[in-house]
């Protein structure tokens, strides 16, 4: 189903039709969505700048920490501020705890204190 006109207004990032990301502007000359087909002529993507920017995780964002029971907690490192103690990094992983058709919870483990949390996506 391809539109020309919108009801809603957005940024060019975005599809204003269904709030999804839109490609970057090919060779074509419009621009499509891919989920609700809705497109937009490429001649208002001119004079356009597209930055994009690459953060690499510092070497060592791995933490490895023995917890009291004895079991080895390890993972990647993120900003997220322990609700306990108030460190800032926190070290997490995911497991599948439910049905597959359900989100992955999130275990997250201050690696400060060793105060667990968990997170149902």
């Amino acid at each position: 189903m391809e539109q020309d006109i919108s009801c809603f207004q957005s940024d060019l990032d975005f599809c204003p039709e269904c709030g999804t990301v839109l490609p970057l502007p090919g060779i074509q000359d419009k621009v499509t969505c891919v989920r609700c087909s809705f497109s937009i002529d490429i001649r208002n993507f001119e004079g356009r700048v597209v930055q994009s920017c690459v953060e690499f995780n510092r070497l060592g964002s791995m933490a490895l920490m023995v917890m009291d029971d004895g079991q080895e907690v390890k993972g990647p490192v993120i900003d997220r501020k322990c609700p306990q103690c108030g460190h800032e990094g926190m070290v997490y992983h995911t497991r599948q705890m439910r049905s597959a058709d359900e989100g992955q919870t999130v275990f997250y483990t201050c690696s400060q204190c060793k105060f667990q949390e968990k997170e149902d996506s």
